[in-house]
């Protein structure tokens, strides 16, 4: 599953983090790839981006094992994240991508390669821009999550992605289906939000998911102590909505789950 959205700061990476922190909570096995050369996944977690010496990059232009690149976070309740991490090198993939065969291919072909049954999710961190990665994270995807910030441009920005999403069904990748539109960043007292919440669901319909993820302090310290919200403060708003949406999904999915966490 893809977490996209071409514009920046929509919760992009607050989601593919939390999102897999709830599944793992709920005793799923997951896997993120960080394929954003901004690493913010990669740091959000805790890892020095600058101490690595193996990452995405290495998986795509190296054809390097993903089994040599996973990184392993331990969360609370004795849960983990795996992660294939990012690094600066991953900024010039864009240009060496460019001039190999099937480059659109490339992260499928590597995913394809490996022993990956293990995994009950894997999650696609994707740059905020239609770059080849983002193309490689198409190719290689079943689903695309999308989060929405409820904010004045949202529907100018999701037509423009809609229309890039048709494109590639249409030329790459037919079997591509949207998992769903996540509306983040939702405050209830702010009438703008509420409309914006409003036009996004009389126009994609079923397509919106019902979890709300709210602005909340709380999701936006974590990521500079480089945790999860559940190590951060399991507690807070942000926290319950994350895993009411990992909830949903896994149920959307006709998936079960069994919780027990103790909090």
């Amino acid at each position: 599953m893809a977490v996209v959205n071409q514009k920046g700061g929509v919760g992009k990476t607050t989601t593919v983090i939390n999102l897999a922190a709830g599944l793992s909570l709920l005793g799923k096995k997951v896997l993120i790839i960080d394929l954003d050369p901004q690493g913010n996944s990669t740091s959000g977690l805790g890892i020095e981006k600058s101490s690595l010496n193996k990452s995405t990059y290495n998986l795509l232009i190296e054809d390097m094992k993903i089994d040599e690149v996973i990184r392993k976070i331990d969360i609370k309740e004795n849960k983990k994240i795996y992660i294939c991490p990012s690094n600066p090198e991953l900024s010039g993939a864009d240009i060496e991508l460019y001039d190999l065969e099937e480059r659109e291919w490339i992260l499928n072909k590597a995913l394809n390669n490996s022993n990956l049954d293990e995994f009950n999710y894997i999650l696609i961190d994707c740059p905020p821009s239609l770059s080849l990665l983002t193309i490689n994270a198409f190719a290689a995807s079943n689903s695309l999550l999308v989060p929405v910030q409820c904010e004045f441009y949202a529907m100018e920005g999701l037509a423009q992605l809609n229309k890039t999403i048709n494109l590639i069904i249409e030329r790459i990748n037919p079997s591509l289906e949207i998992e769903g539109l996540l509306l983040t960043m939702f405050d209830s007292r702010n009438n703008i939000c509420k409309t914006v919440a409003s036009e996004v669901r009389n126009f994609f319909k079923e397509k919106v998911l019902n979890t709300l993820i709210p602005k909340n302090v709380k999701l936006a310290e974590c990521p500079s102590f480089g945790k999860c919200i559940f190590d951060y403060d399991q507690h807070c708003i942000g926290a319950i909505s994350y895993l009411d949406l990992s909830k949903e999904l896994i149920l959307k999915n006709g998936g079960s789950f069994v919780e027990k966490i103790s909090w």
